[in-house]
């Protein structure tokens, strides 16, 4: 049997904590499902400062074309990534218990010029996944054709769903669900 060629990730998902797994678990989901490959990692802007700005340092040269940063609260995670990096940086603002996230919306959308950060909604970390692959599939033809795929499966539910729904008209669809 030949050598398998080992596969570089691409896209670094990070999050400031463990407790934003659950949620940064979507962005690996969908690049699981485009096939884009990824690394994914705990780093906290606050607590492992040095860490933070040695992983943004390294990423390009390490082969990632993209970094996706989670974090809750105050939000630091991914402008900080953003300012010792080249590479793109997709926000993910992680809700919060005390302002249910916006805090971290907030925050992570409010860059200073010249430090750009892009921002998924609250909880979006599957979007972010999705913005990735699309960065990615720029100079990746696989990834487009898997992305085309994935879009032309979402407008195949939708025309379903309408047809369902002309079918049986509104009160009978909702009392299908």
């Amino acid at each position: 049997m030949g050598k398998q060629k080992k596969v570089h990730p691409q896209v670094g998902i990070i999050m400031g904590s463990d407790s934003d797994l659950e949620i940064m678990s979507e962005a690996a989901k969908i690049l699981d499902e485009l096939r884009v490959p990824y690394e994914i990692s705990v780093i906290s802007a606050h607590r492992t400062p040095s860490q933070t700005v040695a992983y943004s340092k390294s990423a390009h040269n390490r082969g990632l074309k993209v970094i996706i940063a989670g974090a809750g609260g105050a939000a630091a995670l991914p402008g900080v990534v953003a300012s010792q990096t080249l590479l793109p940086v997709i926000g993910v603002p992680i809700k919060s218990k005390s302002v249910d996230g916006l805090d971290a919306l907030l925050s992570i959308s409010q860059m200073p010029p010249g430090i750009p950060v892009a921002t998924v909604g609250i909880d979006g970390a599957k979007n972010a996944g999705l913005l990735a692959a699309l960065i990615i599939g720029l100079s990746n033809i696989e990834v487009k054709k898997k992305l085309n795929d994935y879009k032309n499966g979402l407008k195949k539910q939708v025309l379903v769903k309408n047809s369902k729904l002309q079918k049986l008209g509104w009160s009978k669809y909702l009392n299908t669900k």
